[in-house]
């Protein structure tokens, strides 16, 4: 197999515009892959960058395409996008997967697209799948084809290119976002599969019933992939009745799809975007949303330790003395995770984020930890006071350690005013309580115990 044979058969490198490249007999391919659009009259979905008049669509049916990078998640039709492109373009078009390419496999592309220019004048097309699995040093080795203009670059990933690809690449591509598609998408591609007599399953008379058919589009969630190979898994799964019809019902549809096909990756974007809602709608005292953004990340596989890590930092940071015992629920539920395990362990963390949710809030304790920290790595770092010192020995009490302490049970209401820090951070206030539940009597406490020193504004 020659290096141009590398990837599915419709994208092969071609030279005839239009030309959808496909073995005799199809009839072992997936139906998602059958169905891939040729053309953008058949493309579904992402008008926001192809539709008509859009600048990536011109520069493709132009035929003076950059190199680009598609990011969207799967099924979004990044790869279709890509066949179309080889279809229109007259460019010669070589596939390539990062699973399974290395450097010497560029090189080759590059040597062949030299020679292509020099003897036809045309151009090449390098298209990239799953180019996030490309380390770094293989993306480097991409860097000078692409920067000289000998080959043009497409990218796909469903990464955020932001982390997964290396600045130097990244500016020389423009970067097209493709969303998931919207439901009315993904009924359209379905139906289109049932009334395709060439590719689709027309030849089934395939009759799926209503409510199978919204619950195949609701539960794809946006990858129309998911969608067509879930149904043609339910249409042959069924007998053929007395008229040669098959009838998809509602749980054929379940059965073949057997769980909703959740959007998650636990080392990318997903993970982050997700904590990151968590955590937003923990502060913003939503136990509804945080609820429903903890389930996201449960059922889709999240560690529930590193869920539980991040609930911990929010009652320090978010919740604080507002509530102290908001620390203790979450270390609580960490050991409840720990004792019982998962999936028992879920209700012990839906119990953390409501408390979380609910409490009141304060981040005094987080932002007088950042002026501490601010202090400690821009000022002086004096010696401790020589009475706050210990004095375990004879030489160390006659050096005055810990001579004129003031032992605080020995004063009324165990407390006395007493210098705290070293002479050059004297007065230096870092925690500003808040009347924010609990904190309100904490802070009554230090105003009856420092007085005037509490007014201290930040």
């Amino acid at each position: 197999m020659t290096l141009f044979d590398l990837g599915s058969p419709d994208l092969r490198g071609n030279k005839e515009a239009g030309d959808r490249q496909q073995p005799a007999d199809n009839s072992t391919m997936p139906l998602a892959a059958r169905m891939r659009p040729r053309n953008f009259g058949e493309y579904v979905g992402q008008q926001h960058i192809i539709g008509e008049g859009k600048v990536l669509r011109k520069a493709i049916e132009s035929d003076q395409l950059p190199s680009v990078i598609l990011w969207g998640p799967p099924g979004s039709g990044k790869t279709t996008l890509a066949q179309v492109i080889a279809n229109v373009s007259s460019s010669y078009f070589v596939p390539m997967s990062a699973v399974t390419a290395g450097v010497a496999d560029l090189r080759r592309v590059v040597d062949e697209a030299r020679k292509r220019r020099k003897l036809t004048a045309q151009r090449t097309i390098l298209f990239i799948d799953e180019i996030h699995r490309f380390n770094k040093g293989q993306q480097d080795a991409i860097l000078p084809y692409v920067e000289n203009g000998e080959v043009t670059f497409i990218g796909a990933t469903t990464e955020n290119p932001s982390f997964e690809v290396i600045s130097a690449l990244l500016s020389r591509c423009r970067v097209y976002t493709l969303n998931a598609l919207p439901d009315d998408d993904v009924r359209t591609i379905v139906e289109r599969a049932l009334a395709d007599a060439e590719n689709g399953l027309a030849d089934l008379k395939v009759d799926l019933a209503p409510d199978a058919l919204q619950t195949l589009v609701s539960m794809a969630n946006g990858d129309a992939r998911v969608a067509l190979n879930a149904l043609e898994m339910a249409a042959r799964a069924v007998r053929p009745g007395a008229d040669g019809g098959r009838q998809v019902a509602l749980n054929d549809i379940e059965e073949s799809m057997q769980k909703r096909a959740l959007l998650y990756d636990k080392a990318g974007e997903q993970h982050y975007d997700l904590i990151s809602a968590l955590h937003k709608t923990l502060r913003g005292s939503d136990p509804d949303a945080a609820l429903y953004w903890l389930g996201r990340m449960l059922e889709a596989g999240e560690d529930p330790l590193y869920i539980v890590r991040r609930l911990i930092r929010f009652a320090s940071e978010d919740v604080g003395m507002a509530d102290p015992q908001a620390l203790v629920v979450c270390v609580a539920a960490q050991q409840a995770v720990h004792f019982v395990g998962m999936p028992e362990g879920n209700l012990a963390l839906a119990q953390a984020v409501v408390y979380l949710a609910t409490a009141p809030k304060s981040n005094s304790l987080y932002t007088a930890y950042g002026r501490v920290q601010k202090d400690v790595e821009t000022t002086r770092n004096d010696p401790v006071p020589l009475h706050l010192r210990n004095a375990p020995t004879g030489l160390m009490k006659n050096l005055g350690y810990g001579k004129g302490y003031k032992y605080a049970h020995e004063y009324e209401g165990h407390f006395v005013e007493q210098q705290n820090l070293p002479d050059a951070m004297k007065g230096r206030r870092y925690y500003f309580p808040t009347e924010q539940g609990f904190e309100k009597t904490v802070l009554a406490r230090l105003r009856a115990w420092w007085g005037a020193r509490m007014d201290k504004k930040e």
